[in-house]
């Protein structure tokens, strides 16, 4: 497939809003943005049609709270088949940072987040996924 030009009419002022922003996050011209603008949208996409999605849980805890480590390894084994790799990092005495790689349905690992995230002990979670990439050029 080769590249194809297309026009896009708007609003001056849009226009200029889109350039500042692109200029202060580093994109060269406007095509780079707008084709990751529509990647984005074509991922959000694929999470809504339940795609096999790829992505990160990323949990901050206090280890001190009775048995969340214990907890938060029982739950990864459950799912194993899903988590591809994990990261632990000990912030201080007290806080660690756990870094999981996971793959799956997109729905699945919204839930898998959902129930690390809301284990107590648990301070901050965060769920960031994408596409698994073979539909993306």
């Amino acid at each position: 497939m080769g590249i194809i030009r297309f026009g896009v009419s708007m609003d001056e002022k849009l226009l200029k809003r889109f350039d500042e922003l692109i200029r202060r996050k580093g994109y060269k011209n406007r095509s780079e943005a707008i084709r990751d603008l529509m990647r984005d949208y074509i991922v959000e996409q694929e999470w809504a049609e339940d795609e096999e999605m790829v992505g990160t849980i990323t949990l901050v805890y206090d280890h001190n709270v009775r048995e969340i480590s214990d907890r938060l390894t029982d739950m990864q084994h459950e799912h194993y088949k899903s988590i591809l790799s994990t990261l632990h990092i000990h912030l201080d005495k007290d806080n660690c940072l756990e870094v999981l790689v996971v793959r799956g349905k997109a729905s699945y690992i919204k839930r898998l987040a959902e129930k690390l995230i809301s284990t107590r002990g648990v301070k901050h979670g965060r769920l960031i996924m994408t596409t698994a990439g073979r539909e993306l050029a």
